[in-house]
């Protein structure tokens, strides 16, 4: 359990990712864009001392999320080439040689993408993430949430070879992140959160059977959890629709608190009312703007929030995984979250 349980109103946290250290990790390789599989070659740390490396850069990335005040800090996924890959290619089922293929996100762009290829039953053989999340718990004593890839993304996400349909890889991949959560709060995680982008990109089978496999993988579990979903990286998606296509849905997910990027999209708000059960980690800061926000703006930005939630709900985050900008920037907007949020539990 964690020292320091206390939490203030309108809490403040990352979505999940911070900028990892220069000397970690090689950044111009890391941006050319996001691995679904294996990327050994993104980090600048021989084999033999990676695993120390990682250590070291993730107690420096708890210290400068302390350091800016958040609330509640992650570990960065410093230890991670991505968000999703990391859990993903951990997985029996997934070949460990041979790779997939098949489209990004944006199916308008004739590209093909390396991405796990499934080639068995999708089972999890251990624990992938318990062990470093045991390690955060032990070098904060902050609340501490840890993220995971959600089971309808990594569905999408994969090449599928073995599976009759994408639905029925969909739940064996629940089944696994299932086993997964209960460990992560076995090992001190106060909040543990699924990261689903891919649930906007395709709204329709999400309408068919994301919210099950979701529902699927929280089965049980006794901790709080978040769902975090987004219209894709800034550096990566420069224009980004004010609406999105699955958002509401949720409310019949079994999820306690849903993620959600505002900032940059200039999301219109009024959809917060379709989540009133669901506490709201709404995005205030701007990840495609290298503009560091003033306080007063990310006061705004949450004020505009708090009209269609009320201040017991509200969390407020960057827009999305910080991992590609700038480190001295992300600390910068961090500080000024957390300015601007105490500006407004001060006018509260």
């Amino acid at each position: 359990m964690n020292m320091n349980s206390a939490q203030p109103l309108i809490p403040t946290t990352l979505v999940g990712s911070y900028p990892q250290p220069e000397w970690l990790i090689d950044r111009e390789r890391l941006s050319k864009g996001v691995p679904r599989v294996r990327a050994p070659q993104l980090w600048r740390v021989a084999p033999q001392w990676l695993k120390e490396a990682q250590d070291d850069a993730t107690v420096a990335v708890i210290r400068e999320q302390e350091r800016a005040g958040l609330d509640i800090v992650t570990d960065g996924e410093v230890r991670r080439e991505s968000y999703s890959n990391h859990f993903a290619n951990a997985l029996a089922g997934i070949d460990p040689e041979r790779v997939g293929h098949g489209p990004g996100r944006d199916t308008r762009r004739q590209t093909s993408l390396e991405l796990p290829l499934v080639i068995g039953p999708v089972r999890r053989p251990a624990p992938v993430e318990a062990g470093h999340t045991a390690f955060l718990r032990a070098n904060t004593a902050h609340r501490i949430k840890v993220t995971l890839p959600g089971p309808f993304t990594m569905s999408q996400q994969a090449q599928n070879d073995y599976y009759p349909d994408t639905e029925t890889l969909a739940m064996d991949f629940a089944s696994a992140v299932n086993e997964e959560i209960k460990d992560l709060f076995a090992a001190g995680a106060d909040i543990v959160q699924l990261d689903e982008p891919w649930m906007e990109a395709r709204p329709q089978a999400a309408r068919d059977y994301g919210i099950r496999a979701v529902n699927r993988a929280l089965e049980g579990t006794t901790g709080t959890t978040a769902l975090h979903l987004c219209f894709g990286y800034a550096f990566a998606v420069a224009s980004k629709p004010s609406r999105y296509s699955f958002l509401g849905e949720l409310e019949q997910c079994s999820v306690q608190q849903i993620s959600i990027e505002a900032a940059q999209p200039k999301l219109d708000l009024a959809v917060l009312s379709e989540l009133p059960s669901k506490s709201i980690i709404v995005g205030v800061l701007d990840l495609g703007d290298p503009t560091v926000e003033t306080a007063d703006l990310v006061a705004r930005r949450i004020e505009a929030a708090l009209r269609y939630v009320p201040p017991q709900r509200l969390i407020v985050a960057p827009d999305c995984g910080m991992k590609y900008l700038p480190r001295s920037t992300a600390f910068l907007k961090l500080k000024a979250m957390v300015q601007g949020a105490a500006m407004v539990r001060a006018r509260l």
